[in-house]
């Protein structure tokens, strides 16, 4: 008896004990109401819940901080903001700094919720709330994911716009959190998207066969995701097909219009330099063939020489070798003249 009284004694001490030591652990307790996915926009602001309760047997300082958990858990922790020692400390972790702050003025009423703003897409991870007052300890994480927002699309036009061809109308956003879904909306006459085109949501591209002018109007994109949306238009316009016989025919007569007006001007041009060419060649001949002409000094200079040199071969003693030629008389001597020889002396007047 004394055995099995020492084994319940012993039982009851255990007992105690662990009792004990669930109600130090359970004296204080983290709760949150958010959950467990925190999805936020790029640039908007998040809070991060966190609510405590704590039993009055806590007696230790105060000690609460949120801290940033490694990815896979691998590698330490990095510390973002504290409250000890009745003082908050924000300057931990550089990428939030000025960023993060405690939603309660005092965190210790039972509050340590956490607030970000301007989020960006590099924020994105696990969060780790952990409150601290000895004996009591505990902590809860709150996964945050920071998504962005699709970026303002394009709309365009692939193929030609007469009727009876097939065209797509493309629309593209280059920025966004995936999945991106695409939709496409006629927004004028019917406003229903023709019954021959068929939509791709995940490519954004709108494919239209056999168009008529049915097909024409202004048709609106609208890119979203789970934090935000944007649109483009486009403005589609279907024509009739044009007399492409007339225009090829048109096309070759031009071309060849504009060949003869070639041939023409370049036989102008050579014809020009020839005659220019053969106008030099007469020139430079004129040139070689004709001397100078002599001024009127050296002209009469010459001739004076010549008649000199002809007079003075012409001495009385030459004379008498040219024949004596009679001169007959001139009319019936209305002159008074009588033709004289060469020889004769004249008269002598007294």
């Amino acid at each position: 008896m004394m055995v099995n009284g020492s084994k319940f004694h012993l039982l009851s001490v255990v007992g105690l004990f662990l009792s004990f030591c669930v109600e130090l652990t359970f004296s204080l307790k983290v709760t949150s109401t958010s959950p467990g996915v925190l999805e936020k926009a790029a640039g908007d602001g998040v809070i991060m819940d966190c609510k405590f309760t704590i039993e009055s047997t806590e007696s230790g300082p105060w000690d609460i901080e949120w801290s940033l958990q490694p990815p896979d858990n691998n590698g330490p922790s990095n510390l973002i903001i504290t409250y000890s020692g009745d003082r908050v400390f924000g300057d931990y972790y550089g990428p939030l700094k000025d960023r993060v702050h405690f939603v309660a003025t005092d965190p210790t009423a039972g509050d340590a919720s956490l607030s970000i703003t301007k989020l960006k897409y590099n924020d994105t991870g696990t969060y780790q709330c952990k409150v601290k007052k000895a004996p009591g300890l505990d902590s809860l994480n709150v996964k945050l994911v920071v998504l962005v927002k699709p970026s303002k699309p394009r709309c365009s036009i692939t193929g030609t716009t007469e009727t009876g061809n097939d065209i797509a109308l493309h629309c593209m956003s280059t920025e966004g959190t995936t999945p991106l879904t695409y939709t496409w909306e006629k927004t004028t006459g019917t406003k229903t998207l023709p019954s021959r085109s068929v939509l791709d949501s995940t490519s954004g591209t709108l494919s239209m066969k056999n168009v008529s002018t049915d097909f024409s109007g202004i048709y609106r994109c609208r890119v979203s995701n789970k934090v935000g949306s944007d649109e483009c238009i486009v403005n589609f316009s279907a024509t009739e097909p044009t007399n492409n016989a007339g225009v090829i025919a048109g096309a070759v007569i031009g071309v060849l219009l504009f060949l003869l007006l070639l041939l023409i001007l370049i036989f102008c041009c050579l014809r020009r330099r020839k005659e220019k060419k053969f106008e030099r060649e007469i020139q430079h001949e004129i040139k070689e063939d004709v001397p100078a002409p002599k001024s009127r000094a050296s002209t009469a200079r010459s001739f004076l020489s010549s008649n000199r040199s002809s007079l003075g071969s012409m001495s009385p003693s030459n004379m008498d070798t040219y024949p004596k030629t009679q001169y007959s008389k001139i009319g019936n001597g209305d002159y008074g003249v009588q033709p004289t020889s060469m020889n004769s002396e004249p008269s002598k007047t007294v």
